[in-house]
């Protein structure tokens, strides 16, 4: 038919689609900022989205979904970053980057990120993306651990099991200081920063 263009009117309506799926997810990153996630509500969401209750069934079945959903979008960030991590030669520049990386994205989605801690032992979805998230950080530190000298290899002192320790300390160090002021953050930073670099060597 003259001038029917069917895959122009798919593509618009995947991009409102779209744009109704991020603002359900910005939406829950506000509620949960508001009230916590045990006691934000489908209803809730649906409410400040401007939608109905039904209308955001199309896109989520639950609020647990819903918050997968957000989570999964900030585990893209964080990808995105871990990426970058270990790409400056020098290993000192390598781990001043990552945690200036660290201390932004956890003032940007700290709650989204600490919200995935706690559920990731109780919803698989999240437990796997945090996981997965974990896994390419400790990729990118043992790339660094290994350029400053650190041997290759899973035991204690090699640099994989090193960096999963690293990791997971960070983690934790960032968990806690995020839920205080920007400047926890900082220091958080620095003290994780000065024992990245005395597990690597490059302190003297």
């Amino acid at each position: 038919m003259a001038g029917h263009h069917p895959t122009r009117s798919r593509r618009s309506a995947e991009r409102k689609g779209d744009v109704r799926e991020r603002a359900i997810l910005d939406t829950c990153e506000a509620l949960l900022a508001e009230k916590g996630y045990d006691a934000m509500t489908v209803g809730d969401i649906a409410q400040d989205v401007g939608i109905t209750r039904g209308a955001l069934y199309f896109y989520f079945g639950s609020k647990q979904e819903v918050v997968t959903a957000l989570v999964a979008r900030t585990v893209e960030h964080l990808w995105e970053r871990s990426r970058a991590t270990a790409e400056a030669d020098d290993p000192r520049q390598a781990i001043a980057a990552a945690m200036r990386r660290t201390v932004e994205l956890w003032d940007e989605h700290g709650l989204v990120m600490r919200t995935a801690i706690d559920l990731s032992l109780t919803v698989p979805e999240i437990g796997e993306l945090w996981s997965r998230t974990a896994d390419l950080f400790i990729t990118a530190i043992t790339a660094v651990l290994e350029r400053a000298g650190i041997q290759a290899g899973t035991e204690p002192e090699q640099a994989s099991a090193m960096a999963r320790a690293l990791c997971w300390m960070i983690e934790r160090t960032f968990y806690h200081a995020s839920q205080e002021c920007g400047e926890n953050l900082q220091q958080a930073s620095a003290t994780c920063e000065h024992i990245w670099l005395i597990s690597a060597g490059l302190t003297t």
